[in-house]
């Protein structure tokens, strides 16, 4: 594999466990959820109006249930979850190596992007209030499904454009086949990561050591 001019990383699963996300933030979201409508109406009034149905609070709740890539939920959820790292009720989880590996990158001069299905705010608090302390320094760019799905051949192409770079010179990392099939068709280069083994990779340490 060449040297990247770029590398886009997934988040769950591949800096960051899937339990943490699936255990912790969205359970904390769920819980908090009417009670910060209620405390934040100007606020929320836009999002709510995204959300289809009569009692749109019932579906943003069922969707949350449902793990559903909907932008208003993403959105509102990255709300939520700044008032728990605010009081540090919240820590966003990271594998020992992803920061290993974003400092390793960054020391080699790559720039490193998250591209997630959780919004740009979230992703900035998640590794901004890391175990690991502020990791935002070590990252370059964000990217959330504003530029469209993560199984979809042309948000790469998006993201690429965006970048003001060919596919061919960016790796994509992701725990998720059709993610990195994707990738792949878009001209990137693509790893699946798979850390109990079966992928390209176990741990981000085997990407460009």
């Amino acid at each position: 594999m060449n040297v990247p001019q770029a590398i886009l990383l997934d988040i769950e699963g591949t800096t960051s466990s899937i339990a943490f996300v699936a255990e912790v933030l969205f359970p904390y979201a769920r819980t908090h959820l009417r009670d910060f409508v209620a405390a934040h109406p100007d606020a929320v009034a836009p999002i709510l109006a995204e959300v289809p149905g009569d009692d749109p609070l019932a579906t943003l709740l069922q969707w949350i249930d449902e793990d559903r890539k909907a932008t208003p939920l993403k959105t509102l959820q990255g709300m939520i979850w700044a008032q728990g790292y605010a009081d540090g009720t919240l820590k966003g989880h990271v594998y020992p190596d992803t920061p290993e590996a974003l400092r390793r990158w960054r020391g080699a001069g790559i720039p490193v992007h998250l591209y997630s299905s959780g919004s740009i705010a979230a992703q900035k608090l998640l590794f901004r209030n890391s175990e690991a302390g502020d990791l935002t320094p070590l990252l370059s760019g964000y990217f959330d499904t504003t530029s469209g799905p993560k199984r979809e051949v042309e948000s790469y192409a998006t993201i690429a454009a965006t970048l003001g770079l060919p596919p061919a010179v960016m790796l994509f990392v992701s725990d998720i086949r059709a993610e990195t099939d994707a990738a792949r068709t878009s001209g990137m280069d693509a790893l699946l990561i798979a850390r109990d083994g079966g992928g390209d990779v176990s741990s981000l340490a085997e990407v460009l050591p």
